[in-house]
C-alpha cells in the first residue's frame, strides 16, 4: 500500500478539523520501515508485560488484562530506536498542525486488543489520566497509529467530537472498579468510528473524549500512541509514570533528533 507523501496531505483542512473538532485522521501516512519497527517494539513490549505479570503472580495490573486488554507505556526508554518515528518529519508536521512551534514529547504507549477477548474501553479524555497524578496541564495531542487496519469489527476507536459533546475542557472522571477504567461521559451519543487501513493516524486533543469497542475479531488490534505537548509535564521525582518531556520542536523547527 502507497503511502501519503507529507507534502501531499491537506494541512490547512486538518488544522481547522483540530480546531472546531478536535480531532482529523490521516490515512496510509507512516513509512513502511516505521511501521515494521513500532509492530517489532509492540510485540517486545507485550512479553514484557506479561513477564512482569509472571514475577508479582496477578493477571492485571492497573487498566492492563493479561491476554485481553494491554496499556504499555515509556517504551521509548527501553527502544530508542522508536526516536527514528517519535522525532521524524511526520510527528513533526502533525505537531506544528496541532499545539504549534513548540513541541515536547509527553509519552507513548502501546494498545493492544487481543483476539477473541480483547476488552472495551471505556468514553474518557486522555487528560484525565495526566490529571489524576500530576494535576493542571496543558492541552496536549495523542497521534494514535494504526500497526494493523481498524474498524468496527476489531475493537477500533470511537470520537466524540469537541462540537458535539458542546465544550473542550476536562471534565471529572470516575473509575470503574471492575476494569480500573476512568469514565467520563454517560450520554447516549456513540461516536465517530476511525476505520483505517494499517499505518494511518488519528490525531486527537487529551480534551476529546474516545472510547474503543471490544475485538471479537479473532485478530490482535494493535495502536501505538505517541503523545505531544507544548510545554513540559513531568511527575514529581519518582513517581510513575516518569513522562519524557523531552524537547522536540522549537520555533517550528526540530531540536532532538534520533541517535
Amino acid at each position: 500500500m502507497s503511502r501519503a507523501p507529507l507534502d501531499r496531505i491537506d494541512w490547512m483542512v486538518h488544522r481547522e478539523q483540530y480546531r472546531t473538532r478536535g480531532y482529523f485522521v490521516i490515512e496510509s501516512v507512516i513509512p513502511p520501515a516505521h511501521l515494521e519497527l513500532l509492530r517489532s517494539v509492540c510485540a517486545a513490549a507485550i512479553r514484557d508485560m506479561d513477564a512482569r505479570m509472571d514475577r508479582e503472580g496477578v493477571d492485571t495490573l492497573g487498566i492492563n488484562h493479561r491476554g485481553r486488554r494491554y496499556f504499555v507505556g515509556q517504551s521509548y526508554r527501553d527502544h530508542p530506536a522508536l526516536g527514528e518515528f517519535l522525532f521524524g518529519d511526520l510527528m513533526a508536521a502533525v505537531c506544528r498542525c496541532t499545539i504549534g512551534d513548540v513541541a515536547f514529547l509527553h509519552n507513548d504507549q502501546f494498545v493492544v486488543k487481543c483476539e477473541q477477548a480483547g476488552m472495551s474501553f471505556a468514553w474518557h479524555q486522555d487528560g484525565a489520566y495526566v490529571a489524576a497524578r500530576i494535576g493542571d496541564h496543558p492541552e496536549c495531542i495523542t497521534c494514535w497509529c494504526t500497526l494493523d487496519d481498524v474498524s468496527e469489527e476489531n475493537g477500533t476507536a470511537y470520537i466524540l467530537p469537541a462540537d458535539r459533546f458542546g465544550k473542550r475542557e476536562l471534565v471529572e472522571h470516575r473509575v470503574d472498579p471492575d476494569t480500573n477504567d476512568r469514565v467520563g461521559y454517560f450520554g447516549d451519543d456513540p461516536g465517530d468510528p476511525i476505520v483505517a487501513p494499517a499505518g494511518s493516524i488519528a490525531v486527537f486533543s487529551s480534551l476529546v473524549f474516545h472510547r474503543s469497542g471490544a475485538n471479537p475479531s479473532g485478530r490482535q488490534r494493535r495502536v501505538y500512541l505517541a503523545q505531544y505537548a507544548p510545554a513540559e509535564i513531568r511527575n514529581a521525582p519518582g513517581a510513575f509514570p516518569q513522562y519524557f518531556a523531552e524537547p522536540f520542536l522549537e520555533n517550528g523547527r526540530s531540536v532532538c533528533r534520533p541517535a
